[in-house]
């Protein structure tokens, strides 16, 4: 076989540093640089290796191809010596071209699998400013990157202008908007667990609120029964210390959340329900205030109040403005046992303002409370919005029907000075609620752990709140009872809700799920109009899923009454269709005999109501 350019050159399966080895049988031996016998290979695996085979292929500029042999004879190798033709059967491993210092910077750097993961562009849509530190670290590096990347700069029309309350509920669905519809598709992955301070959601700062009210609680017991129970005050600095920890551990966890992922809380911000979350941290504040140890201070600035009080009252003046207005947010739309966060900082607001010796402002806070709290609750209670039940994880929300009225029991007394009749009124009301539900135990269990649990704590307690106070005005044997049990189911409430929380967070690390609500893509989904064809009758499913699809802006509604009209009328019609030409076959009578045999066999369940 002729040595030429497409011919394979034979090379030894083991080359010594200076090209040449030496075969014997079936053992060979390494000669070293110095022509000494090294010795063969079985030998030296027992001892310490001390010599090494390494082959260097330089570049060169034609395209020869070198094959790498085994069990062959060793011959001088050189540019035009003579090749052994291979056996058949032998294994063959041809080398590739050296790669030349022009095609390694076409290459360009080697990936690091590890840190590519680790480094996930899809969410840079989320994060504040995105980009800017890449971009910036990058040109350091000497590194370039094009203007339009859409992993340096994420589509204008994802941070541009927020979502509008129609595209939450034209993607959302359920009476909370957590449920993603079957047409919609998320801007994140769903299949991967996101970064934490995009799973953090606002509605956290109800474990503040759980934990802080029991601070007060327990404040007003170690001074209500001090004459047949002595508790120290020792209980209520506990309480609030931890109260004090917690919630610096969950604000500047948020905070963060703020700083890297604005968007998210702007699309929380922005969401019809979740937006009453945003009256929790403040309401935190409120309770951090009244159930300050008498240790500490027993007087505290009234500017204290006035700058607690000053965001509160911005967000009531978006949020009333937006039930009285009208539109897409209007109460009988977004209506939801949530939105009592945003009644009741008016009457803890009053509360703290009267504890201080203030007036006027607390009367303000209170009016304008009662005034709204009155529409929300006659609207929770006709259902006026969409006629649908809380799934059932929600269940826990439904207490806080007991939260308003509790505290505005209170409040009203220290406004007014005296437990009266006012006081009594909104305290019995809150005492008929919680035993209503109380009672309901079925309603409030089988379904999994959440945050949702926490809307336990804060009403249960307020309501023990209330108890102590009306047992200090009316003191017997069935008050103080009352006042002693609510107020330890509360607290073995709160203490159980606790501990689950902190096993879920850092043990079974499941607290946190993937936040959909603030996932949704900002275009609408094509919908397909066409129903059924005109040869076949469309099933009742088919016509229901796709009307629960549709937008809210679509002529189609979310009228549960109405689908169900037009899913029997469909149901009929293809009902006397069918009995219509298979009765014409085999007879032929008057039509008006015929509409009347066939409304005779029609089932009751296919008859229009």
């Amino acid at each position: 076989m002729e040595n030429s350019k497409d011919s394979p050159e034979i090379l030894p399966s083991l080359i010594g540093d200076d090209g040449v080895m030496k075969e014997s049988g079936s053992s060979f031996q390494v000669m070293g640089p110095n022509g000494n016998d090294v010795g063969s290979p079985v030998d030296q695996s027992c001892q310490q290796i001390a010599q090494f085979v390494s082959i260097s292929i330089p570049p060169s500029s034609d395209d020869k191809r070198v094959l790498f042999k085994d069990n062959i004879e060793l011959k001088p190798l050189g540019k035009d010596g003579p090749a052994r033709k291979p056996k058949h059967g032998d294994s063959k491993v041809y080398s590739q071209p050296s790669v030349t210092g022009s095609e390694i910077d076409k290459i360009g750097p080697v990936k690091n699998l590890r840190v590519d993961e680790i480094k996930d562009n899809k969410y840079n849509s989320f994060k504040t400013c995105s980009g800017l530190l890449e971009r910036q670290l990058s040109i350091l590096q000497g590194k370039s990157f094009p203007c339009d990347s859409p992993e340096i700069n994420p589509p204008h029309n994802i941070q541009g202008e927020a979502l509008s309350a129609d595209r939450y509920f034209g993607a959302l669905e359920g009476l909370e908007l957590e449920t993603l519809r079957p047409t919609e598709d998320l801007m994140l992955p769903k299949d991967k667990k996101w970064p934490f301070l995009l799973r953090y959601p606002i509605s956290s700062f109800g474990i503040c609120l759980g934990v802080s009210s029991q601070a007060i609680l327990w404040k007003h017991a170690s001074m209500a029964w001090t004459e047949f129970l002595h508790i120290s005050l020792r209980v209520n600095y506990a309480l609030w210390s931890i109260s004090i920890l917690l919630f610096a551990v969950v604000a500047t966890t948020y905070i963060l959340k703020l700083i890297f992922y604005f968007e998210a809380v702007r699309r929380e911000y922005y969401h019809p329900i979740r937006v009453n979350f945003f009256f929790a941290p403040w309401i935190a504040l409120l309770f951090l205030a009244i159930g300050l140890p008498k240790d500490v201070t027993t007087n505290l600035p009234h500017t204290l109040w006035y700058v607690l009080m000053t965001p509160i009252f911005c967000l009531e003046l978006k949020i009333y403005g937006q039930w009285m207005s009208g539109g897409q947010r209007r109460l009988s739309k977004v209506a939801n046992p949530s939105n009592h966060l945003a009644v009741v900082g008016n009457f803890v607001g009053a509360l703290l303002g009267a504890s201080m010796g203030l007036k006027e402002g607390p009367i303000f806070f209170f009016a304008v409370g009662l005034a709204h709290y009155t529409v929300l609750f006659v609207t929770l209670y006709q259902r006026l919005p969409t006629n649908e039940t809380l799934p059932k994880d929600l269940h826990p929300v439904f207490f806080l029907f007991v939260a308003t009225p509790s505290v505005a029991s209170m409040a009203w007394a220290k406004i007014n000075g005296s437990f009266d009749y006012g006081s009594r009124i909104a305290y019995f009301i809150a005492l008929f609620l919680y035993f209503l539900l109380a009672v309901r135990v079925n309603f409030f269990r089988g379904f999994k752990f959440s945050l949702a649990w926490w809307a336990y704590t804060f009403p249960m307690t307020g309501a023990a709140i209330a108890t102590i106070r009306y047992s200090s005005e009316v003191p017997n044997i069935a008050t103080k009872v009352l006042s002693v049990t609510l107020a330890i189911v509360a607290t073995i409430t709160v203490t159980g809700l606790l501990i689950t929380t902190i096993v879920h967070a850092f043990v079974l690390r499941d607290l946190f799920p993937n936040d959909i609500g603030i996932a949704i893509s900002n275009q609408k989904p094509k919908i397909q109009r066409k129903w059924f064809h005109r040869s076949t009758c469309g099933s009742a499913k088919d016509i229901e899923h796709h009307a629960k699809s549709t937008n809210s802006g679509e002529k189609i509604g979310y009228n549960r009454n109405l689908i169900k009209i037009m899913v029997q009328i469909v149901n009929f019609s293809c009902f006397l269709d069918c009995r219509y030409r298979l009765m014409m076959v085999n007879e032929r009578q008057f039509p008006v005999t015929l509409v009347a045999r066939v409304m005779q066999q029609l089932p009751s369940s296919s008859k229009l109501p």
